[in-house]
């Protein structure tokens, strides 16, 4: 396995569905990773402090999408549970 030139990469077209059983989920995959995570990374070179907090912001709306996703994730781990507990216990 060659690694080629690091600190300048040679990319490919992108990623392409493979020749599975499963194209229809490979791109409800790519799909939502696309609505996720829409932006490129925010590449401005080492931050300085006085650009830290620009450079943060930046940083925190490229990772929004997954954010966002965690925040409905946490919320489904905390009240599903606690509705479940409450329909068991105050059956009327």
């Amino acid at each position: 396995m060659e690694l080629g030139n690091i600190s300048q990469p040679v990319y490919g077209p992108g990623p392409e569905v493979p020749g599975s059983s499963t194209p229809g989920l490979v791109g409800m995959v790519h799909g939502f990773l696309r609505l996720v995570q829409p932006n490129a990374l925010p590449v401005g070179g080492v931050p300085v402090l006085c650009c830290l907090s620009f450079f943060i912001s930046q940083l925190l709306l490229y990772e929004l999408g997954f954010l966002v996703c965690m925040a409905i994730g946490l919320l489904f781990i905390i009240l599903v549970p606690l509705v479940g507990c409450c329909f068991c216990c105050c059956r009327c």
